[in-house]
């Protein structure tokens, strides 16, 4: 492979990562624990 294409996978594999850690975050176990702003200063 060269080494552009080496570069294309690492990036696409990091992006592919931080979007799946996001979406872990957002709608799994760890969601528990984030509070919603808008629920929090209702006036």
């Amino acid at each position: 492979m060269g080494n552009a294409t080496s570069i294309a996978l690492t990036l696409a594999a990091f992006v592919v990562c931080l979007t799946g850690l996001s979406i872990y975050t957002a709608f799994g176990p760890p969601n528990k624990q984030l509070g919603d702003p808008y629920e929090d200063h209702e006036d």
